[in-house]
């Protein structure tokens, strides 16, 4: 038997279709319902389902009274405050397309989007970095449309551009990642067969507002089931996030596996009797926190995997059954093959993890690299970069990535990128990053560097605060007398890893 797991489609996404809409349809339904709470142990925030419409289609309204016209792209630099997915939707709802970007980029990083998008608008907040350009809206200004009156929901083609994300790539240049509308109708099967949400639930995301996966899984996707959304502050520590947990009688948690390392390393006894189960991604869960977790908590974590380019699409989940140590298995209404150059291979063989390119939720196409977009699909499939293997019952194991990307913290990130960065700091001849495991369940940026004399550590990681977002730096350097090579002559980061980890 080949390596295809294909049960079904999802039902179409209607022909007028605005994402933002879609997303706030709630609030007729549950006007005066607790669509958010931004919680800390001193301070308690609401917002009512009305309310949150009301502010996202009045910044869509004083948007378009800027000048900016239906199309007209709108970068993001928006600190980790509600403000960030108030903008993101009210541009949605406006035909605006957002481009959210994270807040820890540096103005040189800034700038190159700038020069890469031509966005008409720079969306800031004082406290984030960003580059000059001749149209920037400051964050008390978007709090001033708070009071406007309500746009009409911008209604077309599901297909037509609605956002722009950034992720690494092989080529060492951030990538520009465009989605469609209708990519918010595809992630009815994650709610379905990750989530198991309901209107019901109270679930909490440990990430920041302005972070892609706190934008889908912890505020987008719950209120579009009419279900409460829990943000943490952006004061609140790892070690508050118990006692938070069990004052809001959260029902689901979702966080990235490093969140629960963290928490666990606190306490291994904790009590939510609330707490239906957990939610992971971004990043391999190990065996090792799933299971002290399950002893500490008495409930699951139910682990996804997925990509910028199409979200989350393989996933464990309430009632479904799937290898434990895998990453789960497709979501029904998903069609995933397991590809080499002949096609699918047979059960049990190891190959590249592609998703069928009919998929509402797979991405339109790298902006601005036409070669790089068709370069990722193969016949009817998008490959996805990530080896992986199939067993009968449509587990999904990850053999790792090919092209050496990293995780930190679950940011994704090219050692390219990194290494040309760096490549640039005075006297450096060579310089090579990998992610290594200093201990068991860690995973840092390493980088190694050939230079004479030895560089002070200080000084390399002084440059990398001039050039790289935070979770992109380094977090240890060391010197070689030669970086290791394969026999074609090309770098050995597997070389680099044995030998740091060994």
């Amino acid at each position: 038997m080949l390596s295809i797991f294909d049960q079904g489609r999802p039902h179409p996404c209607p022909p007028d279709f605005n994402l933002s809409a879609y997303v706030l349809r709630m609030a007729q339904d549950f006007p005066t319902k607790t669509a958010l709470e931004i919680v800390s142990a001193s301070d308690h925030q609401h917002m009512d389902y009305a309310t949150l419409e009301q502010r996202v289609r009045a910044v869509g309204t004083g948007l378009l009274e800027t000048g900016l016209q239906p199309g007209d792209i709108v970068l993001l630099r928006l600190g980790n405050t509600i403000d960030f997915p108030i903008a993101f939707l009210g541009a949605i709802a406006a035909g605006l397309v957002p481009v959210p970007t994270s807040s820890q980029l540096t103005k040189r990083e800034v700038a190159s989007i700038i020069a890469t998008l031509s966005p008409r608008a720079v969306l800031h907040d004082p406290s984030v970095s960003t580059a000059p350009h001749a149209r920037t809206i400051d964050r008390n200004t978007l709090r001033a449309m708070w009071e406007l009156p309500a746009c009409v929901y911008d209604l077309g083609d599901p297909d037509r551009l609605a956002y722009v994300v950034y992720t690494s790539g092989t080529s060492g240049q951030a990538r520009p990642v465009a989605h469609a509308h209708r990519a918010i109708w595809a992630r009815k099967m994650m709610i379905r067969d990750w989530y198991g949400l309901s209107s019901q639930d109270r679930l909490m995301h440990a990430g920041a507002f302005n972070w892609t996966f706190t934008l889908g899984t912890g505020l987008m996707d719950p209120w579009s089931m009419g279900a409460t959304a829990v943000i943490p502050d952006a004061d609140v520590s790892h070690d508050q996030l118990p006692t938070l947990l069990e004052q809001n009688d959260v029902t689901i948690f979702a966080a990235v596996p490093g969140v629960y390392r963290k928490i666990l390393k606190h306490s291994d006894a904790l009590s939510f009797p609330n707490l239906r189960h957990c939610l992971s991604a971004g990043e391999k869960l190990s065996p090792t926190i799933r299971t002290k977790w399950q002893t500490a908590t008495q409930t699951q974590i139910y682990e996804a995997f997925g990509m910028s380019e199409c979200s989350t699409f393989i996933s464990h989940g309430p009632g479904r059954t799937a290898a434990p140590d895998s990453l789960g298995r497709p979501q029904s209404g998903r069609r995933i093959a397991i590809l080499n150059d002949a096609g699918p291979v047979p059960l049990g063989d190891t190959g590249v993890i592609a998703v069928h390119a009919s998929d509402p939720g797979l991405m339109k196409g790298y902006i601005g690299a036409p070669d790089e977009t068709r370069a990722r699909f193969q016949g009817e499939w998008f490959l996805t970069g990530d080896h992986g293997r199939m067993t009968e019952d449509g587990s999904i194991f990850y053999d790792g990535r090919h092209d050496d990307m990293m995780n930190a913290g679950g940011f994704r990130v090219s050692p390219i990128e990194v290494e040309q960065a760096l490549g640039r700091c005075p006297g450096l001849t060579q310089i090579a990053v990998t992610a290594v495991s200093p201990k068991p369940d860690v995973e840092i940026i390493a980088a190694f560097y050939v230079a004479s004399p030895e560089l002070d550590p200080e000084t390399l990681s002084q440059f990398a605060e001039t050039c790289l977002a935070e979770y992109k730096r380094p977090k240890t350097y060391q010197r070689m007398d030669a970086l290791p090579t394969n026999p074609n002559g090309k770098l050995n980061r597997r070389a680099l890893r044995n030998s740091f980890e060994g």
